[in-house]
């Protein structure tokens, strides 16, 4: 780093960006990292490995282990590079123009480093109130691994009391997100020659009636809500973002397959459009599909789904941040996180890292020197809320 005043957690956040944890690998590497890392500090690490033993998350526990404690959680998956134009090696972290460029900069491992570069202070003292490290693997997929890691917790005689998220968000304190379901439909109709088009069943039309059915669907929801002002948009947003059928232009196509998102407000069940969607292809769509060919298809399923966050202003986790990050309001955004599951398991959480969403998935990726500064004095602050007196 060439700052005048270096951060803290230089030496980890070069070495956690170093680990190509793109979604697709494994995340085993950086994970025996934190391990050691940790038992270097006489902490103990509990690992919740996925089925096939390739990717693992970390949970650990500073101080009490009898009494419920604060997490600060972070996924340890980093979206590809693929297709992009870096101008720099993305899994090599470089500083310029007070800027902190890798993939994983933003979204999230400046967030994790400062959490481990303060282990040694948490676990140099004895503390009041425990602090929990919660690393996840495939958030960028459909945070997956937490809800392991949550129904590994369940087991546990003490859980955390609330959490930290250290998602991006200017080092703003967000106590609510929208949810997200994530469809994918396949329509299977009959081929044809195009010369005989009522021999046959237009799989790519049917799809298209369905996701114009969508779009009426999506415009509703924008023009009638439900709304909620402290979001933008401020309603439940609904797009198709991939379709794919046909071979030929002369053949009357079998099969179509189309990718549905929709980011709904907290308050707003995710079902509503799934359902009317279910009702549209079970009533109109196939009755009309099966004159020609008894045997079409209309088949729906769910990539991923996470809830919203929906966390009360006066709740004790939203005080204690806005005290850390000294704050006197709140925010709402609309990407999503793991902090809806780990409310939906019971556990209070909020939002509040370093970096912007905007500087999230892109080439060069970065994070400002500023927000990893101002992300330290955040956990400087919380050291010494959760000492012993």
């Amino acid at each position: 780093m060439t700052t005048s005043q270096p951060l803290r957690c230089a030496g980890l956040f070069r070495r956690l960006v170093g680990f190509d944890t793109t979604s697709r690998n494994s995340n085993l590497e950086l994970i025996e990292f934190v391990r050691d890392y940790l038992a270097g500090h006489d902490i103990e690490a509990r690992l919740v490995h996925d089925e096939s033993g390739r990717k693992a998350n970390l949970y650990a526990t500073i101080g009490p282990a009898d009494k419920p404690g604060i997490a600060l959680s972070g996924h340890t998956d980093v979206v590809p590079v693929d297709g992009q134009s870096w101008s720099r090696e993305p899994f090599d972290l470089s500083e310029a123009d007070g800027r902190l460029y890798g993939r994983g900069a933003c979204d999230m491992k400046g967030f994790i480093a400062v959490a481990l570069a303060f282990v040694p202070e948490f676990a140099g003292a004895p503390l009041d109130t425990p602090i929990h490290l919660s690393f996840s693997y495939d958030e960028e997929v459909g945070c997956i691994g937490v809800r392991r890691l949550l129904a590994d917790l369940e087991g546990l005689a003490v859980r955390p009391a609330a959490c930290i998220v250290g998602e991006p968000t200017g080092m703003r304190v967000v106590r609510g997100h929208k949810g997200k379901l994530a469809l994918t439909c396949r329509v299977r109709g009959r081929a044809c020659h195009s010369s005989l088009i009522h021999q046959g069943a237009n799989a790519v039309e049917t799809a298209a009636e369905a996701v114009t059915f969508l779009k009426r669907l999506a415009q509703r929801t924008r023009d009638e809500g439900p709304y909620d002002s402290d979001f933008d948009p401020p309603y439940s947003s609904l797009q198709t973002g991939r379709i794919e059928g046909g071979i030929a232009v002369n053949i009357v196509p079998e099969a179509c397959c189309f990718d549905v998102e929709l980011r709904n407000l907290p308050g707003d069940n995710p079902n509503r459009m799934l359902d009317a969607l279910r009702a549209f292809a079970d009533e109109t769509l196939l009755p009309e599909l099966r004159e020609r060919a008894p045997e079409a298809t209309f088949e729906i399923e769910i990539l991923s789904r996470y809830p919203g966050l929906a966390t009360d202003e006066d709740a004790e986790i939203v005080r204690l941040a806005k005290s850390l990050a000294g704050a006197n309001n709140t925010a709402m955004v609309s990407f999503g996180s793991e902090a809806g599951l780990f409310q939906q398991a019971g556990i209070p959480a909020v939002l509040c890292g370093p970096g912007h969403i905007e500087q999230a998935h892109k080439p060069d990726e970065f994070v400002a020197f500023e927000q990893m500064a101002r992300c330290e004095a955040f956990m400087a602050r919380l050291v010494k809320r959760v000492r012993a007196a």
